[in-house]
């Protein structure tokens, strides 16, 4: 069976941030909490010189669909769950 890939990538406005550190802080807990709590592969993949946006990407492998895209859609209700950032938008692709 064929291994599938899912990516899913979220822009952030991040609340509160006065500097690129106070930013970095935030999405370098939310990367490390995504890491732990759901297994995935997380970067920072743009808006990296903004002080209030982060554009954040996670992926999974599995060997079926369907768990791929329930991994990904409950690392998207806890980043819309988080206080500390407002989701702008997210996308999510498969391969």
């Amino acid at each position: 069976m064929p291994s599938v890939v899912g990516v899913i990538e979220w822009e952030l406005e991040v609340y509160g941030c006065h500097s690129l550190k106070e930013k970095r802080s935030v999405v370098r807990s939310l990367k490390e909490r995504l890491r732990n709590k759901f297994n995935l592969s997380v970067a920072e993949t743009g808006l990296n010189d903004l002080w209030q946006r982060a554009e954040i990407s996670a992926c999974v492998v599995s060997n079926d669909r369907r768990q791929a895209d329930a991994v990904l859609e409950s690392a998207d209700r806890f980043v819309n769950s988080d206080p500390r950032a407002r989701v702008i938008r997210a996308e999510r692709s498969f391969v």
